[in-house]
């Protein structure tokens, strides 16, 4: 199906489920952490200034100037954000207020929003060494050092391993809580992403499904109207031929051949009303919605042929299937056959038609006795259509100039289902 793209807050869903960074403007969100950042960095270095016990003030500048630096990047350049952050956390926790330890953990939190498993966990890791590095610095600072918050260094020794270990522990547990907050959010960010594009894969899906069957339903239309037209339109030329024929010397006969001519107009007529009243609900007549033709017209069908002057012998053997659509298309197979015939054959005497049904298949057998044809004559729309109609029972059609002499079509379908 392709990758598809779904835009979800500052970043790209994409099918397989993982965050692309995407182009984005500061939302509502980063600007709170930055002033959240900016406020507390000017009140811890403000409490760091106070004496007698004061901190260096430029190497807590130039750390809230990264720290503002790896805020404004952290979107474009993720990974490069996410270093500097735990740098500086370090740093800060060296020689500084500990206002950047906020970076650290902003940093861990959107490793475990943007990136799956292996990633998020990685970034957590690295979070982790970072912090006990920080640890060590933050507990050496309580003897040597400058101090941080203007606290007073400690005098009395204390259990370096201890302290160290105090201070770990309180920053693991939070780059813990953080990194599970940070893995849940992403989660469900990508959840709802794949979600989102799962929809819009099966809408597409569905459309798609929609157009196929609309085409289908156009051409199973166009076949019928070409059945119907073209066999009417047949017969009426052939009646009108004989009527117009008889009509200075058999008046009778003529009229009589153009009452049937009128007769198959309104046939079709009412023909092509059902086939579009299929596709048209507007409460029809119950004209437009009569049962199709099925095998058990074929009589009357030949007896059409017969009335327009085509010699047609009937031989029906077995017993017809009860599936309504097998019946019309071995109705419709026929009736393209003698048509073409009707339209095409010169000098044909007889026109047998054999339809052998078993339990298995049916076989449809059209022959006319007309004068040899030459191989190779191009197949028309109504061969193609009785091509279609077989192939969609699974069968076989063999149509084109007999050995005798004249044209045959021969024809084999399944019974059973049709094929999808």
């Amino acid at each position: 199906m392709g990758r598809y793209l779904h835009c979800h807050g500052s970043h790209s869903v994409a099918s397989e489920g993982r965050l692309i960074p995407a182009p984005r403007r500061v939302s509502a969100a980063d600007a709170l952490i930055a002033a959240v950042y900016a406020v507390l960095a000017v009140g811890l270095a403000a409490l760091s200034l106070e004496p007698p016990h004061s901190t260096p003030l430029w190497p807590m500048v130039l750390l809230g100037i990264g720290g503002l630096a790896a805020l404004t990047i952290r979107h474009r350049y993720p990974r490069l954000s996410f270093g500097a952050a735990v740098t500086l956390s370090v740093l800060s926790l060296a020689c500084g207020s500990g206002a950047e330890s906020l970076l650290a953990v902003v940093a861990v939190y959107s490793a475990g929003a943007r990136h799956k498993g292996r990633i998020a966990w990685l970034s957590f890791g690295i979070a982790m060494a970072s912090a006990a590095i920080g640890a060590v610095a933050l507990s050496m600072r309580g003897t040597v050092g400058p101090p941080i918050l203007g606290l007073a260094p400690r005098i009395l020794g204390r259990d370096p391993l201890l302290d160290w270990a105090n201070v770990f522990l309180i920053i693991a547990a939070v780059l813990l809580i953080v990194a599970l907050l940070g893995t849940n959010a992403g989660h469900r960010r990508r959840y709802i992403g794949e979600l989102v594009v799962r929809a819009e894969r099966l809408a597409r899906e569905r459309d798609q499904q929609v157009e196929i069957a609309r085409a289908l339903e156009r051409e199973r239309i166009a076949r019928e109207m070409h059945d119907v037209i073209a066999h009417s339109l047949s017969v009426i030329i052939a009646v009108s031929d004989g009527a117009h024929a008889a009509a200075d010397d058999r008046p009778a006969e003529a009229k009589a051949a153009i009452a049937r001519v009128a007769e198959t107009g309104r046939r079709a007529l009412g023909e092509v009303r059902r086939l579009l009243g299929s596709v048209r609900d507007d409460g029809g007549s119950a004209q437009e919605h009569e049962p199709q033709p099925d095998a058990s017209r074929l009589a009357t069908l030949a007896g059409e042929f017969v009335a327009a002057g085509l010699p047609v012998r009937l031989t029906v053997a077995g017993t017809p299937s009860t599936d309504p659509g097998l019946g019309l298309t071995v109705y419709r197979i026929v009736q393209e056959s003698l048509t073409n015939v009707l339209r095409h054959a010169r000098q044909v005497r007889a026109v047998t038609v054999t339809v052998a049904w078993t339990a298995d298949d049916v076989t449809i057998h059209v022959r006319d006795d007309g004068p040899p044809i030459a191989a190779g004559t191009e197949e028309g729309r109504g061969l193609l259509g009785i091509r279609e109609r077989v192939a969609l029972y699974g069968g076989t059609v063999d149509a084109g100039p007999d050995v005798e002499g004249g044209w045959r079509v021969l024809a084999r379908l399944r019974s059973g289902d049709p094929q999808s």
